[in-house]
């Protein structure tokens, strides 16, 4: 897992390298066309669908994971050599550190030096990484939505999928060796994640048919959560700010519609110092999102650069200690 971390912060997701989520995308979109020709428009067939195709991608995720690990523990010789490359390599690819920060850096190197200049490529860039309706947006709407999905996707794209790697670490540790472990868990979740980002949307018939892959990945989603909300303050402020930081997040994060994404800004608004939420477009709706670090500064580059720091700081810190925790047992 530690070698892992290293060569997604290397390399991230190399255009070269097929990766797993791109393949989850188009398994997605393939068993999506075939549930929409049998349901029809009819709610329940389309729910029916979309429970089926969250089983059969997440279980089926999971298993390629599991297969590999057994290639990974068991096998010997050479074949054990490009298991364990292969489980590396797999558990890289469940992390985003180095492709977020990347997208998000893309945003910031986009923008004008100066007021008033043509911001259409970084509100192209921004639509790359957003769900939001950016092709409007002013200067500051793109550094606050930069911003947002800085620390949500902090959390969705490597803290939650590091959860599940070091749950099955410890199944491992503790002797479950032929349970799931850390590659089986992290791609069942980047599965439920894919789901949510590709079908998790309130409109047409993806009310229906997004539903169930969505609640997955919010459940998935929900302790990884509160570990953030509970350790990012330990590599940002003064430990004794630790329960304001924490009541804070808490208490402004409660309010989005999402259980996680609103607590996972707020944190970070309250860590790094820096305001967000507001009025966001999405299509043809508008949607209020509750305001974050209300009296802090307007999102910049520099807040940007600081919430991407902070996630670099927090990662180290969950895999030191686990290292440790791991060298006790």
């Amino acid at each position: 897992m530690i070698a892992a971390a290293g060569l997604d912060r290397l390399i991230g997701d190399p255009l070269w390298s097929p990766h797993p989520v791109v393949w989850m995308g188009r398994f997605i979109s393939t068993l999506r066309r075939r549930v929409e020709a049998w349901s029809g428009d009819q709610p329940l067939r389309l729910r029916i669908g979309g429970v089926a195709i969250t089983l059969t991608l997440t279980l089926g995720s999971a298993d390629i994971g599991w297969l590999i690990e057994r290639g990974a523990l068991y096998t010997q010789g050479v074949p054990q050599a490009i298991a364990v490359l292969a489980l590396v390599a797999g558990l890289a690819s469940a992390l985003a550190a180095k492709s977020l920060e990347q997208s998000v850096l893309n945003v910031i190197s986009a923008l004008p030096s100066t007021e008033g200049e043509d911001l259409s490529a970084a509100r192209e860039k921004l639509s790359w990484i957003v769900g939001r309706d950016t092709t409007s947006l002013s200067r500051d709407e793109i550094l606050r939505a930069t911003a947002e999905t800085a620390s949500e996707n902090a959390v969705d794209g490597l803290f939650a999928p590091l959860f599940w790697m070091l749950v099955g670490a410890g199944l491992w540790n503790s002797g479950l060796t032929a349970a799931p472990g850390p590659l089986a868990l992290a791609w069942g979740f980047k599965a439920a994640s894919t789901l949510d980002s590709m079908l998790g949307y309130r409109r047409g018939n993806l009310r229906w048919l997004g539903t169930a892959g969505a609640r997955l990945d919010d459940l998935l989603t929900w302790l990884p959560c509160r570990l953030v909300m509970l350790t990012l303050p330990l590599v940002s402020r003064s430990w004794l700010k630790w329960p304001a930081l924490v009541r804070f997040a808490e208490s402004e994060g409660r309010h989005d519609a999402s259980p996680n994404a609103g607590r996972s800004e707020a944190i970070y608004a309250h860590c790094a110092g820096v305001q967000l939420g507001g009025r966001n477009r999405y299509g043809d709706r508008w949607l209020d999102k509750p305001q974050l670090g209300a009296g802090y500064p307007n999102a910049d580059p520099k807040a940007i650069n600081r919430i991407l720091q902070l996630t670099q700081r927090l990662e180290l810190l969950w895999i030191l200690m686990t290292a440790l925790i791991s060298s006790k047992l």
